[in-house]
This record gives structure tokens, C-alpha cells and sequence, in this order.
């Protein structure tokens, strides 16, 4: 960064954004999705939107901001959010949840659902869908029969690039070394060293779009939310707001699970009560509208 304020990419030494640009930039971002760019992010926007600009024919920032600013801007505006978002998952991320889901929480689930009981799990910040694919494992090791009961996962991201991956459901080798190899066997197919999830596991979820801090055109209720490593780049107000709709989705005695950096503010701690690490079961407390 130079004197004057201006991120410059090191090997493209034109390429740089102000500060009028970055806030313009960090205004939009924070209205379109609710993450927070600091102004020690300059460079990382510079690293990660200067091939969106080489493929624009863009010289500089200003025009980048001009473009997404204007009406025919929406679809460049959704490419932008897919260049700043991250996405850092992997199967059965942060143990200790599916630990807490394969003995504490899904068993009385399924038992619910075999009853004839309706069954529904949220994550929502799905990435490249590891994480609904480990939920699915948990549930089809527990329930066989999963596919033919009322139970069904819905797996939501910002990002519909990260989506298309997910929805295919192949990984490299690299992705799923984690996994146990008696589940590799049971829920994957190989060929060339990549592992595609299985069809029954694929067709249990639903992978859709939705931005958090939008309108959610889902219903509820959901007996358990994931909402891991998500929140921790918005606001205090944003995730404030945010538990309170998910606590809106969750009925009592329901689940949520966030991530390991993340912590529940003063406002929600009267409809969660601690369960575990980052794991928190719904009070009975209705929420205020």
C-alpha cells in the first residue's frame, strides 16, 4: 500500500483501488451480502477482482464500481461476491458437531421420522457441500432407509459457483482423504481419482441459492440449522439479526451449530442455551416480531 492510501497488486503495478473506490466497493458488498471489508482488505480486493477487471477490459476501479453500480450491473454484482467470498470447508469439518449429531441428536431424529415424524436440517453457507454430504453419511449410517422417510436436508450458499460443485458432488482424492474408509466405499464412486457422491445421497438434498441477509423463501421449521464459519465476517448488528431468524426457524428443543470462531451475542442468548462447543439448543422463549 502506498502514501497515498492505494492498494497495489505487486505484479501489476496499474492496477490499484483508492480509497473513494474501496468504500464504494465496501458499501456494496456489506448492502449486497452483510460481509464486513476492513480497510486492511484492500489488497486482498485487489488480488481477487483483478482478473474480473482483465476480463472486463476495465483499466481501473472506478470503472469496476460504475458497472456495478448501474442497472445492467446485478450479474457482475453476483460474480463479485463469488470473487470475496471463501470457501474453506472439508467432510466432517469440526468433529465434535457430528459427533454431538451421530449421538445426541440424529438417532432421536430418525426415530421421530420412522414414527411418521416430519424431519428437516438447514446448512445454510453449504460451500462446495461437504458439509450436507457429511450430514447425509451421519443420517444413512443411522437410517438405511432415510430416502424413504419424511427426512431432508436443504443446503444453501451465496455463491452459485460453489453450488454447481456441490450439486455434481465429485471431489479429487485430496478432498475426501479425511473420510472413513468404509464410508469412501459405501458413498462414492471413483474414476480417474476422482470420488462422486453417491445418487441416493445426492438426491436427499436440496442445493439452492440464498443470501442470508436477503428475503429466505423457506418455511421452517428446522429441527437443526448449521450456520458454521459464516457469520464471523458480518457486522454485531447483521448477526444479531441473524439469530434471530434462525431462532424464528427453530423449534424448541431445536439445534444450532456455528463455527469455532464464532459466538452468540447477549440479544440471542434467550433463545439458545449452550449444548455443547459452538452447539446450542432452542429455549422455549417465542420470538419478538
Amino acid at each position: 500500500m502506498n502514501s497515498s492510501g492505494t492498494a497495489i497488486l505487486g505484479d501489476s503495478p496499474s492496477l490499484s483501488i483508492g480509497d473513494r473506490d474501496f468504500a464504494a466497493l465496501a458499501k456494496l458488498v456489506h448492502d449486497e451480502c452483510g460481509i464486513v471489508l476492513a480497510d486492511a482488505k484492500k489488497g486482498l480486493v485487489v488480488s481477487r477482482l483483478s482478473r474480473r477487471l482483465r476480463d472486463l477490459n476495465l483499466c481501473n476501479f472506478g470503472q469496476y464500481c460504475r458497472l456495478l453500480q448501474s442497472d445492467s450491473g446485478a450479474d457482475e454484482r453476483a460474480k463479485l461476491i463469488s470473487a470475496l467470498t471463501t470457501n474453506v470447508t472439508k467432510f466432517f469439518r469440526e468433529d465434535h458437531h457430528f459427533r454431538a449429531l451421530e449421538k445426541q441428536i440424529l438417532p432421536e431424529l430418525v426415530e421421530r421420522a420412522r414414527r411418521r415424524g416430519r424431519v428437516r436440517i438447514w446448512s445454510a453457507g453449504c460451500s462446495t457441500g461437504e458439509e450436507p454430504y457429511s450430514i447425509a453419511m451421519e443420517l444413512f449410517d443411522l437410517c438405511p432407509e432415510a430416502h424413504s422417510l419424511d427426512i431432508r436436508i436443504l443446503a444453501t450458499d451465496i455463491d452459485p459457483q460453489v453450488l454447481l460443485i456441490a450439486s455434481a458432488g465429485r471431489y479429487p482424492d485430496t478432498a475426501v482423504a479425511g473420510v472413513p474408509a468404509s464410508r469412501r466405499s459405501r458413498y462414492f464412486t471413483v474414476s480417474g481419482g476422482t470420488f462422486e457422491v453417491s445418487q441416493a445421497l445426492r438426491e436427499f438434498i436440496t442445493f439452492a441459492p440464498l443470501n442470508l441477509v436477503g428475503q429466505w423463501p423457506i418455511r421452517g421449521p428446522f429441527d437443526v440449522i448449521l450456520c458454521r464459519n459464516v457469520v464471523i465476517y458480518f457486522d454485531v448488528k447483521t448477526q444479531e439479526i441473524l439469530w434471530k431468524r434462525f431462532a424464528g426457524l427453530i423449534p424448541p428443543s431445536g439445534h444450532l451449530f456455528i463455527g469455532h470462531s464464532e459466538r452468540l451475542g447477549r440479544p440471542a442468548e434467550k433463545y439458545f442455551s449452550t449444548n455443547g462447543i459452538t452447539q446450542y439448543r432452542r429455549n422455549e422463549v417465542p420470538v419478538e416480531s
